[in-house]
């Protein structure tokens, strides 16, 4: 058998695969934060991974990435130094990574207010659009890396996040929510839910893998990355009787891609013949992936008519099958 594969919604994800237009050429984006965006415009940072990236691609764009992170720095401390270290460099996009030390500093009674955070981000916003410049405003990752909302601050880094959600909805401008990111990722990659040490050194400040992670997030909401679909994966694998003939086989395997057009709700299909090395398929041979938006529409694709018929063709034709469902994830 061929492989085969059925991409539906082709045209849909080309038009919306970018969360933003791309930075045009000889635009200006400035980083403005604390110590993260500080250490980010290092050797290895974020804000030089991401000028990297984009001289490797757009080598004659002529695009300026700046970083203007300070160390121990609040949404006080950006409104102070925003004219000479943001307006100075007549931005078109500012991208706004800040929060954490608004929290954290609580711990010694030096926090910010959550009512002072609110307008000190309004204020941002206002100035940048007042220059004419695009914003990208990010929520406050992680204080220690737990996922289930055990490190200290949680409840608190969670309201101030929640903050920055409303402040960009209500500016209209581009939310990047690095919280609800930095959890998704440690919730698979931190089974052990360590408090340190996945993405970040000391559950605040980001190993190299915690800005190539922030790196890839950031082209993603400039919109020089493909923003990928979360998807639900039902994976499903056959071990035929040695009795089913390839024509059988070729049937059952149009008649699974043909689903398509009876159930709507697939996003995407594709099969294919087990060919790895190894030996360890355990006699199943050929594999099949049908890809769903929801989890409802999983369940709602089980008892179709369509899918019901398909599984009647099965009758007798299989020695074994093996089902697999999981949401993907980067």
């Amino acid at each position: 058998m061929l492989f085969c594969r059925l991409l539906v919604g082709v045209l849909l994800l080309s038009a919306s695969s970018f969360a933003h237009a791309q930075i045009n050429d000889g635009e200006t984006v400035v980083f403005l934060g604390d110590s993260i965006t500080q250490q980010g415009a290092g050797p290895t940072g974020y804000v030089t991974l991401i000028r990297q990236a984009l001289d490797a691609r757009r080598a004659d764009s002529n695009i300026k990435i700046i970083g203007a992170g300070i160390g121990g720095h609040k949404v006080p401390n950006l409104e102070e130094r925003f004219d000479r270290d943001v307006l100075v460099h007549k931005p078109n996009v500012v991208v706004i990574y800040i929060g954490i030390n608004d929290v954290w500093h609580s711990l010694r009674d030096a926090g910010t207010p959550l009512d002072r955070y609110e307008t000190g981000l309004q204020s941002l916003i206002s100035r940048c659009h007042g220059a004419g410049a695009r914003v990208i405003l990010c929520t406050p990752s992680v204080i220690g890396e737990k996922h289930d909302g055990t490190n200290q601050l949680d409840d608190m880094l969670e309201e101030y996040a929640g903050v920055s959600r409303k402040v960009a909805a209500a500016a209209n401008v581009t939310l990047l929510d690095l919280r609800k990111a930095f959890l998704q990722h440690l919730r698979h990659y931190n089974v052990a839910n360590s408090a340190e040490g996945i993405l970040t050194g000391d559950g605040v400040h980001l190993l190299p893998a915690g800005d190539r992670f922030v790196a890839a997030k950031m082209l993603q909401a400039l919109g020089e990355n493909p923003t990928p679909q979360r998807l639900l994966r039902h994976h499903v694998y056959f071990r035929f009787n040695d009795s089913v003939t390839p024509g059988q086989i070729d049937e059952i395997n149009q008649a699974f891609a043909n689903l398509k057009h009876d159930i709507t709700t697939i996003v995407d299909f594709e099969c294919g013949v087990n060919n790895s090395p190894e030996g360890l398929n355990d006699g199943f041979t050929h594999a099949y992936t049908v890809s769903f938006a929801t989890a409802e529409d999983r369940d709602a694709y089980l008892p179709h008519p369509a899918h019901k018929a398909f599984v009647k063709l099965l009758d007798g034709k299989l020695a074994g099958v093996f089902v697999v469902d999981y949401w993907s994830v980067e």
